[in-house]
């Protein structure tokens, strides 16, 4: 008799182990109710399966309502579960699932209570579903959730995130307590549709700010242009004590950048450094685009070199900068360094080597990176592609080539693209295809200046004053008004500001009198006024005046005046560098030995010894 005890033994805890799988490890309706029935004929407890796993096989089918059933008679309130449930499937690749359920719940007639409802809320936010958030909103309105800070933060966000700011603002208004959370929603959602001011407005009535406060703001200001209201905000984010995170650091970053601030911008990557942000990928990629854009290509190489992980947009920074540096020779080199690793190129890497094919001539390995990056690569060539394609023909002369291209591209081409080719027509005096790229500019983009200059230089080079006359008249009554021109310098963190013609700086004078000492070593070296460049049917002597005030003359002498021998030269210009500044830059390099760097608004033009690194074709 034992020993027949024995023999069944082993059966007997196979069969127990099988009874337990099937009652844990369910993964359909059916399953589930082998595992409920085996309870029931066994006599054991529903505490024996696990409740949050009866809801999720059951939520999305035809079995829910066994699931109720189920949960309905279990000791842990039946809401409980299936809050789990939606909370897995709110934070799930798909959030509407959450949603689904909670509609079912409510048909059922079960009471949500605020962990519900902070769920729902999330997955409706995650899918941009207004319609079943506002029903949720009602929810915490009618079972009085609207002391919940939490909920009500969520109910604003939700509505922000899905363009409804009238209402977001409006139960912002009515909000009886808000905490930093609160004012960082409508805050950040503001900037996002665009409203930088009104997002302003509120940041200024903050009673606490923390970081991201500040980030918000300061990313705000930089995205909308407002870069100096931007590095003004950090330093007064830096006065309050409050160290900023990569975000920051990155906003920052790119103010400068775009300032041509490169002394903050060191500034700022000390600070990066110091808090442990040196390997940050972002970091180092807007490190890399600061450096470029302020013209110290060496600084943002070594940042590039430095880096132990470098991403598409790492290189392809590097390529960008090495093109509008003059350095095509370089962004090529880098690009096959970029291959040979193993990193696939995107279409910002193709821009970016299109455009050192322009700006150094190379039309037949432009036409080959065109073609490479769809054939090899698979990308589809962007309108800004055949921007650079027909920039490269127009440069190199090959307008016919240009205009086929304009004619037979896939999509309409915009003022850019015209505006490419009228730039060839100026540097090779085709008239009759600069009237036509004019034509279809007028209205496309007929409020942009810049294309009315340029006509006008063309009409002006080619003596047609009643032509230039005619496109005065013309930007008159479109009110158009001509961009003025300025150039930045930056000296011991001062940022000084010239116009054309500026006599209001406190150096005025003396400018003008180191102008004059400097004219005459450039006469002697050969320099010949341009006049022709002067827009205006005026005497030579008015002409040649003129062109002595230019902006970028009057930065460079400043620069000339107030830094130290040897010291480089940092100027950045709003508008295209004339051919008459650049003639200048280069005597003026050599005579004063001086590095001059001259960011305008297409390049960099490092002059050195007598030459530029554009070579003149620019």
């Amino acid at each position: 008799m034992l020993c027949s005890t024995f023999s069944h033994q082993p059966q007997i805890l196979t069969i127990q182990k099988d009874t337990q799988n099937l009652q844990t490890n369910f993964n359909t309706p059916f399953e589930l109710k082998q595992a409920h029935a085996l309870l029931i004929k066994t006599n054991a407890s529903l505490s024996n399966l696990p409740l949050t796993r009866v809801a999720l096989v059951c939520a999305l089918t035809p079995s829910f309502s066994y699931a109720h059933q189920i949960l309905h008679r279990s000791e842990i309130p039946e809401i409980v579960t299936w809050n789990t449930c939606l909370k897995i499937f709110a934070e799930s690749d798909s959030p509407q699932h959450a949603i689904f359920l909670f509609r079912r719940l409510r048909q059922m007639g079960t009471l949500p209570d605020h962990f519900t409802c902070s769920f729902v809320l999330k997955a409706c936010t995650h899918s941009l579903d207004i319609v079943n958030g506002r029903i949720v909103h009602g929810y915490v309105e009618k079972l009085g959730f609207q002391s919940n800070l939490i909920l009500q933060n969520m109910v604003i966000h939700l509505y922000a995130m899905c363009g409804e700011m009238g209402d977001a603002r409006l139960l912002f208004d009515k909000m009886t307590q808000r905490d930093v959370v609160t004012w960082n929603i409508m805050i950040s959602q503001l900037i996002k549709v665009g409203d930088v001011g009104g997002a302003y407005e509120l940041f200024s009535l903050m009673p606490q700010r923390n970081v991201r406060s500040w980030t918000s703001m300061i990313s705000g200001f930089v995205q909308c242009g407002k870069s100096e209201e931007a590095v003004d905000l950090f330093l007064e984010m830096e006065r309050e004590g409050l160290n900023p995170n990569v975000v920051t650091v990155v906003a920052v970053l790119a103010a400068c950048a775009d300032l041509g601030d490169l002394e903050f911008g060191r500034n700022v990557h000390w600070l990066a450094i110091q808090n442990g942000f040196r390997g940050n990928v972002h970091v180092c990629n807007t490190l890399i685009d600061m450096y470029v854009k302020c013209g110290c290509m060496e600084e943002g190489y070594k940042v590039f070199d430095a880096m132990r992980e470098r991403s598409v947009v790492s290189w392809s920074i590097m390529i960008a900068g090495f093109a509008v540096h003059g350095k095509g020779e370089k962004a090529l080199e880098l690009y096959g360094e970029m291959i040979r690793s193993g990193i696939k190129p995107n279409h910002v890497t193709f821009t970016g080597l299109l455009h050192a094919c322009s700006h150094m001539g190379l039309v037949d390995k432009g036409r080959e990176f065109f073609t490479i990056m769809t054939q090899d690569y698979g990308i589809e060539p962007k309108i800004e592609h055949y921007g650079c394609l027909i920039d490269l023909f127009s440069r190199a002369g090959l307008l016919k080539e240009a205009h086929e291209v304009i004619l037979n591209m896939p999509m309409s081409p915009n003022g850019v693209i015209w505006g490419a080719l009228l730039g060839g027509c100026r540097l090779h005096k085709n008239t009759e295809l600069a009237e036509e790229a004019m034509r279809h500019i007028s209205k496309l983009d007929p409020l942009n200046d810049g294309y009315y200059v340029v006509l006008s230089n063309i009409y002006a080079e080619a003596g047609k004053w009643e032509e230039v006359a005619k496109i005065r008249i013309l930007m008159k009554n479109r009110g158009v008004k001509k961009t003025p021109g300025f150039s930045r310098i930056t000296i011991d963190g001062v940022v000084h500001e010239f116009v054309a013609g500026d006599e209001t700086h406190p150096q005025a004078e003396q400018i003008f009198e180191m102008w004059a000492k400097l004219l005459v070593k450039m006469k002697v070296q050969g320099y010949i006024p341009n006049t022709s460049l002067v827009l205006l049917d005026v005497e030579d002597e008015q002409k040649v005046k003129f062109l002595f005030r230019h902006s970028e003359k009057l930065a460079l002498v400043y620069g000339l005046m107030n830094t130290k021998p040897g010291m480089p030269i940092r100027i950045m210009k709003n508008l295209r560098v004339c051919e008459d500044c650049h003639v200048a830059f280069k005597l003026l390099s050599a005579i004063e030995n001086r590095e001059i760097v001259l960011r305008d608004r297409n390049r960099f033009h490092c002059f050195k010894n007598g030459i530029c690194t554009c070579k003149d074709y620019w």
